[in-house]
């Protein structure tokens, strides 16, 4: 695969080099982190949104997700900041489209508030959602250059 370089809006600008974990679906945080929020799993972070097909029962410790956007409850944003708090969230979270309100309150909270940073891009269009597969070496630039590839 070629490189392919996309510029999105830095929500949470950072350095961040990885592998793609792909949901062509939306991410709802609530439903993916239950067995962190009520069940009290601290060691990892398998999705338990049986919906969510790309996702469920993947580790989403530590990963540079890709998605659409997120969905859900107003809970969501507290789902990120758990998770961050625990060193279980995703390194990063790259948006084709633009962040919701509840997916960046949780996302900056846990940067602001708890100092555990969540690399977050926004805008990087319907291109960048059909060219990234799961797989993928993905190099994230401060500026919310994504390169995929």
């Amino acid at each position: 695969m070629a490189k392919q370089t996309f510029q999105g809006r830095p929500v949470v600008p950072g350095e961040i080099q990885g592998e793609a974990t792909v949901s062509k679906q939306p991410l709802n945080p609530t439903a993916s982190y239950v067995d962190n929020i009520w069940g009290g799993n601290t060691e990892s972070a398998p999705c338990t949104d049986a919906d969510n097909k790309d996702l469920y029962q993947k580790d989403l410790a530590g990963i540079i997700l890709c998605t659409p956007q997120t969905i859900g409850s107003s809970m969501g944003g507290g789902a990120f900041m758990l998770v961050a708090e625990l060193d279980l969230a995703p390194k990063a979270i790259l948006f084709s489209g633009h962040i919701d309100a509840v997916g960046a309150a949780g996302i900056l909270m846990a940067d602001i508030w708890q100092e555990k940073p969540i690399v977050c891009v926004d805008l990087l269009g319907e291109e960048f959602q059909e060219a990234v597969k799961t797989g993928d070496p993905i190099n994230v630039k401060e500026d919310g250059t994504v390169e995929v590839g």
